[in-house]
C-alpha cells in the first residue's frame, strides 16, 4: 500500500510508481522468456504431425477395439511379477531408508557431517527416476525382475527416508526425556521413546509408497526390467493394438485395486 498526495488530498494506491514499473517490467520479462521458449520449441516441432495427431489417435483407438480378451490369460504371470516387483522393491527401500532416516533427523543423527551425507543419499535417490535406475541396472545385471526390484527400491529410498526423518524430527521430545531420566540407554530410548511415536507414520509411508510403486512397476518392462511392461512393449512393437487395449485395461484394474487396498490399510492404521 502507498499514499499518493494529490491536490484533492491523499489517495491510497496498491503500489508506488516505482513498484508499478518493477511489476510491469517483470511481466514484460516473463512474456519475453515465454515467447523465446515457444520459438525454440516451435523450431524443433514438425507441425504437420501435430495437426494430424487427432486423426492418428482416432485411427489407433479404432484399431484397439474390440479388445482381444483371450490374450488376458497370458497376462496373469506378468501382472503377478509386477505386483512382486512393487512389493519387494518397497520392502528393500524400507530396509535401507530406516537407518538413513535416523541418520538424517536432527534429533537422532550422531554428527552434522553424517546428517549431510544421509541427506545427500536421500536427494540422490529422489532425483533419479525409476526408469533411469532400471536402464542402468538392466545394463549392469541384465534384464529381468531383479533389475526391476532394485530399481524400485533405489527410487523409493529417498521418498521413504525423507518422510520418515521428518516424522522423527516432529516427535514429542518430553517422552524421550522421561525415558532418559530413568537411566535408559540410547538403544532403550530409541526403542521405547522414538519408535512407538513414528510407527503410525512408518506404516502409512510404507503403504503409500507401495501404492505408488504399483504404478511405476507397470512401465519398467518397457526397458527390460520385468513385469507387464514387457508384454506392453512387445504388443506395441508388433502393432497388436487389440492386445494393447487388454494390457491397458488390466493395468488400470490393478491400479484401482491397489488404490483400494492401500486406502483400506491406511484407514485401518490411522
Amino acid at each position: 500500500m502507498a499514499i499518493i498526495n494529490t491536490e484533492s488530498g491523499p489517495v491510497w494506491k496498491r503500489r508506488t510508481t516505482k513498484q508499478e514499473w518493477i511489476y510491469w517490467l517483470c511481466w514484460l520479462a516473463a512474456a519475453a522468456v515465454f515467447v523465446y521458449c515457444f520459438k525454440l520449441v516451435s523450431d524443433k516441432t514438425i507441425w504437420f504431425f501435430v495437426t494430424d495427431a487427432g486423426a492418428q489417435a482416432q485411427d489407433m483407438a479404432s484399431r484397439m477395439v474390440p479388445p482381444k480378451w483371450s490374450y488376458i490369460h497370458d497376462l496373469w504371470r506378468p501382472i503377478w511379477d509386477t505386483i512382486n516387483i512393487a512389493t519387494l522393491g518397497t520392502a528393500l527401500a524400507l530396509v535401507i531408508a530406516v537407518p538413513i532416516a535416523f541418520l538424517a533427523a536432527k534429533n537422532t543423527t550422531p554428527h552434522p557431517t553424517v546428517r549431510a551425507a544421509a541427506l545427500f543419499v536421500i536427494v540422490s535417490s529422489r532425483s533419479i527416476n525409476s526408469l533411469i535406475w532400471a536402464l542402468m541396472l538392466v545394463a549392469i545385471i541384465g534384464p529381468g525382475i531383479l533389475a526391476g526390484v532394485i530399481a524400485i527400491g533405489l527410487r523409493s529410498v529417498g521418498f521413504c527416508a525423507k518422510l520418515l526423518y521428518e516424522a522423527i524430527e516432529e516427535i514429542d521430545e518430553t517422552q524421550v526425556e522421561a525415558i532418559k531420566a530413568t537411566g535408559a540407554s540410547g538403544a532403550q530410548q530409541l526403542s521405547y521413546g522414538i519408535v512407538p511415536q513414528i510407527m503410525p507414520a512408518f506404516a502409512g509411508i510404507s503403504v503409500f509408497r507401495w501404492d505408488i510403486n504399483i504404478r511405476e512397476s507397470t512401465v519398467l518392462g518397457l526397458v527390460g526390467a520385468g513385469g507387464i511392461g514387457l508384454q506392453l512393449e512387445a504388443s506395441i512393437s508388433t502393432l497388436a493394438w487389440t492386445q494393447v487395449s487388454v494390457i491397458l485395461l488390466v493395468i488400470l484394474a490393478t491400479v484401482i485395486v491397489s488404490e483400494w487396498v492401500s486406502a483400506k490399510i491406511r484407514h485401518a492404521i490411522i
